[in-house]
Parts: C-alpha cells; structure tokens; sequence
C-alpha cells in the first residue's frame, strides 16, 4: 500500500493523515481561527538579559515572551558552519530594549512561551536559505555520494555571499535552473522580510509560513509518497495548481474524494481515538500502556494475553520486536517529546537486547523529527529523547477532566463518603446551638452515609451530638454536603421526610431488599421506601400506600 497523504477539509479545521502500509503514523491539524506559529519571523524587543540563566525574554507581541538561549543566538560564521564559540555570558551579546529579528522554532506549550533563534531559515522547494549564517548543507535523506558532491558544487555557486544554503531532498536529481530559480524565489522573500524590518511597530510579525496544504506540498509530497487524496472540490484545485509551481509531473498522484468521510473509509477516526487511549493492544493479544507527562513519557511494554508457541525466551523477543514498531508509530502520531523510557519485557539474553534495538532504531528512521537513543540503563530500561516542538496529540485534542484535574483517576464512593462525614461533623460544630440538620448530599452518597439500618447516621448523631436527616439531591456534587433545615427535631423531621403516612404514590423498584428479598426497595431522594411483595418487580413502576415512616425510610403496600 506504501505511503499516502489525505487531506481532510471541514469548515473549521484542515486535517492531513499520514498513512504508512494502511496504518495512521502522523496527523498534522490545521484551525482556521489558530494557525501555526512554527517558522514565523517576528520583529521583536528584548525585555530581559538573564545571564544566570544565559537567556533572554523576547517580546514577540505574544500573550508570553519568548525565550533566547545563548546557544540558539547567532553570532559570526564563516567557512561551512565551523562557528566561533559564544562570548561567556548573554549580557555581552543583548541588552534591555535591544531590537532582535527572531523566528519562532517551538510554539507555547502550557505556562511556558515560544522558543525563538536568531539563526533565520527560508524555506523553499528545494533550498533553504539561512541568511544570517555562512553554510552549506545537504539534506541526510540523500545518500547517493556522486548526487551529494554533485548537489554540493551547484549550492557553492547558488550561495548568496555570507549566507547559507540547505539542500532539501526533493532536490535530488533536480536541475541547476530549477534550483535557480527556487534560490531566487527564497532570496526575494528575504528582502521583502528586511524591508518590512526598517519600519512599522515593534514587535511584529514579519514572515508566516503557508498554510498547511501549501507547507504538504512544498515540503513532503515527492516521488516517495503513493498519492494525496483530497475530500474537498476547491483543495484539491488549489493543490493541482500549486503542483504547477513545485512539479507538475506529481499532479497525476492526486485524487479527489467524493465519497461519505475521507478518514473513516480509511480507518483513520479509529487510529485517532486509538491514540488518545492510554492502552494500545498489540495485534499477539499484548499491550502497551503510555502514561504523558509534561517532560517525561514511560512507555510499558505487557505479554498481556500472548503466550507464545516456544519457549520463554521466544515469546519475550516476539513481544519487545511488535512493541518496538508500535512504540515508534505511537510517538509520531501521538507526537510525543522530551525524555521517554520504555520498559520492555526484562530480556536475559544480549541478543535479544540488541535486536529489539536495532528494530526500533530502523522504525525511528521513518521519523522526520529528530530522536536520540541512549540505550538500555543498568535496570534495563530503554531511554531516548525527541524533539518537542508543536503540542502533543492528546495536547491538541484533549482537555483535563473537571473531574480527575487530568490524573485519570477520581476519588471511590467510599473514600467520598469518609470525606462527607469529616464535613459534616464540622457542620455540626458550626451549627451547635441547633437541636437538628438535614443535610443534602448526591443520591450516591445518600444510602452510604445512612448505612444498613441508619446504623452509620446513629454513629455520626453521636459525634455531632443532634439528630441528623440525609437528604439525596442529584444538583449536588460529590463529596459535598449542603445544610438544607436546621432547627429543632419536628420542625427539621418535617421538612426532612418526602411523603407521610397515608400517601399514596406512584414509584420505580429500583431493587430487592437485602435481607428479605421477598420485599422491594424505592428512593425518594436518597430516603428509602420498603414495598412488602415488591421483591420480583424489579424495574417497575407500582402504585404504593404508605403505612409507616421512621427517620430513615417507610414502609409501604403494594395498592390494588
């Protein structure tokens, strides 16, 4: 099936998938309201000089300042890219108020602000133009030698004097006019960039990058990828023309979708919602579990329900070499950055070590941003680091639960319904003159904080020293406690007990009675109405007439 592009077109968004073999490896997402900010080119103001931190704050214009480190702060170059090391501290280069051309190499992620250099790149087709540093660079992708020495002697020629020039791999077997006039197109773009720089406000914004139809085109859609399919009329006429521009003998690998869902058809939503789960199964019944933090992701690799045809040894290394080519799909796609370990399953052999390694380093090939393995630590565990620069997948499409504050867990209904008793014992020192409370709390703590026979509401009567009414209301969050009456007994006892002996009412068997299942149970609000004969109308609305009330529930009998 080989590699494929699609792009998805809604009114608010644009979606491109990468499809490698049939299977999702990368989803870049693209909102018409928030564009993205990498490569921008910015006009900016330095705030201020940190030489504790040998860094800088740069006012962008952005709601954060973004941050300069020494290193990424261009100084004088010469020859091809042997660079003169950087004074001691940042104060000798920046000062307060000092104007800086930057562009953004790292978007706001959380609290933190972008990341910009001084070292400028200009993308094209097939250059790219750094013109603050005097350099050539041929892309690593191209590994014929004879293309790469040949490619080398045409950018020494192209090169602007004291610049820079990268060759990117869809310049492989190009022509030197070709590459001419894409220099000229990336030349120009710089002087429109150092015009817009002499005047206007400061900051602001001085060069952004397309849209991420025309950054696909430009800069991934070469002779490697099978096709682009496109589910939108006016896309795909803009891709066909933009194909003019970057190679018109790849407009024939296009195609326009017309069918219902482009990425479902695809399987495309399913790998999505896949990725936001915190536990992928393996096709051999083994699993992964992938628990994100900011900086630090740890990957744990589980034989789960495979058990292996051989010996241990055997069904360990099948384990580790499947995990490994889905932990490296699962880091481009869910866009993962910073330190991540992995624990594979312990593996005795060196080996078996040294092929789980080798397969995950190949799959990493595939992936365009850059990754560092530093190999197995003394507890055998596989470290590694990848560059983070945009938001993560579950970043981008997530949000932390009210609930859980993103931990993914939540407190249990028991550990709630302690919490609700520690309140309201407090509540019953708040309120010590009053002879009774009636206290709401949500249905699913009601029956919890009554316990079997009101026997858990006696004990807390007697810490609180008053008598106490649970009141079940489902507007009432857990594990919060309202006071809804507090007064005297009958004044309290009234307005705590929802019906009174002889009503008559409609009402849902919610279940059989614990101890005499021959009986039925209702709630109304929490408070408890034992139906005599109910027991195997589970489920049913019955007409019922009360007979009998106690503080915490009432009998009733079935009506005719």
């Amino acid at each position: 099936m080989g590699k494929k592009f699609l792009i998805n077109v809604s009114p608010t968004e644009t979606r491109m998938a990468v499809l490698e073999e049939g299977k999702l490896v990368e989803l870049s997402i693209e909102s018409f309201s928030i564009h993205r900010q990498i490569g921008n080119i910015y006009r900016g103001k330095v705030e201020n000089v940190l030489p504790g931190m040998q860094a800088a704050f740069i006012d962008i214009g952005m709601e954060k300042n973004a941050f300069l480190y020494i290193d990424d702060l261009q100084t004088d170059r010469g020859g091809e890219g042997e660079g003169v090391k950087n004074p001691a501290s940042i104060s000798e280069l920046l000062r307060e108020g000092q104007e800086i051309i930057v562009q953004m190499v790292k978007e706001p992620m959380g609290n933190k602000g972008a990341r910009v250099v001084t070292n400028l790149t200009i993308p094209g087709r097939y250059l790219v133009l750094m013109p603050t540093v005097d350099y050539i660079g041929i892309s690593r992708r191209i590994e014929d030698e004879k293309e790469r020495e040949r490619l080398k002697k045409l950018a020494a020629g192209l090169k602007p004097k004291g610049m820079g020039l990268i060759i990117r791999t869809a310049a492989e077997g190009i022509e030197e006019d070709e590459l001419l006039a894409d220099r000229e197109f990336v030349l120009n773009l710089w002087q429109k960039i150092l015009k817009k720089a002499r005047k206007g406000p400061v900051p602001s914004l001085l060069f952004h990058d397309h849209d991420l139809l025309y950054r696909i085109l430009r800069d991934l859609f070469t002779e490697e990828i099978d096709g682009l399919i496109i589910d939108d009329l006016a896309t795909y006429e803009k891709a066909l023309e933009l194909l003019n521009i970057f190679g018109a003998h790849l407009r024939r690998r296009v195609k326009l979708f017309t069918g219902n869902s482009l990425f479902t058809v695809y399987g495309v939503e399913q790998q999505i919602e896949e990725a936001l789960q915190r536990k992928i199964w393996l096709e051999t019944g083994a699993y992964l579990v992938f628990d994100q933090t900011e900086a630090l992701t740890v990957v744990d690799v589980n034989t789960g329900k495979f058990t292996g045809s051989t010996c241990l040894e055997d069904t360990v290394l099948n384990t580790n070499l499947t995990a490994a080519k889905e932990i490296a799909r699962q880091l481009r796609l869910r866009n993962i950055g910073g330190i991540i370990i992995i624990d594979f399953i312990d593996m005795a052999d060196e080996d078996s070590r040294k092929q789980v390694l080798e397969c995950f380093a190949a799959e990493l090939q595939k992936d365009k941003v850059k990754t560092n393995i530093l190999g197995f630590t003394a507890l055998g565990l596989l470290e590694l680091t990848r560059k983070k620069t945009r938001p993560s997948l579950r970043e981008q499409l997530q949000q932390a639960c009210s609930c859980c504050n993103g931990t993914g867990y939540k407190y249990s209904l028991k550990t709630q319904a302690a919490r609700a008793e520690r309140r309201i014992i407090e509540l019953g020192e708040e309120n010590a003159r009053e002879q009774a409370l009636l206290l709401g709390v949500n249905p699913a703590l009601a029956a919890l904080l009554i316990g079997p026979g009101g026997n858990r509401l006696t004990l807390l009567e007697k810490a609180c020293k008053k008598m106490l009414f649970i009141r079940g209301k489902e507007d009432i969050p857990l594990p919060e406690v309202r006071v809804l009456a507090a007064g005297d007994k009958e004044k309290v006892k009234m307005a705590a007990l929802p019906v009174k002996e002889g009503d008559e009412l409609q009402i849902e068997v919610v279940e059989t009675h614990a101890n005499n299942p021959a009986d039925g149970i209702a709630r109304i609000e929490g408070y408890i109405i034992d139906i005599e004969g109910a027991g195997q109308l589970v489920g049913q609305q019955v007409k019922v007439r009360i007979e009998k009330m106690f503080k915490t529930y009432a009998k009733a009998v079935l009506c005719d």
